[in-house]
């Protein structure tokens, strides 16, 4: 899961700033790797990939600034019974 999610954050980041280096803690957000857009689609494909939902109450900066505050959301969002499958 930690792999995908990371490749996901480094396809956007290779597309504006190749070879931009950045740790499993680093916030994305204050690094200024994420513009709206892609925090969308980031949501979008954390749903899809993972097979969660995203209800309006997770939409808090905290679960998705870092690859590994995004793997903990996704696994916590699989706890609660609001994701499929593990991939």
């Amino acid at each position: 899961m930690r792999e995908k999610i990371r490749a996901m954050v480094e396809s956007n980041l290779n597309i504006f700033n190749s070879g931009v280096q950045f740790s499993d803690d680093d916030n994305i957000f204050r690094k200024g790797f994420v513009d709206s857009l892609f925090a969308v689609q980031l949501i979008a494909y954390l749903e899809a990939e993972f097979g969660i939902k995203v209800a309006n109450k997770d939409l808090d900066i905290n679960n998705f600034h870092s690859v590994n505050k995004m793997v903990s959301f996704v696994e916590r969002k699989r706890q609660e019974g609001t994701g499929g499958a593990s991939r």
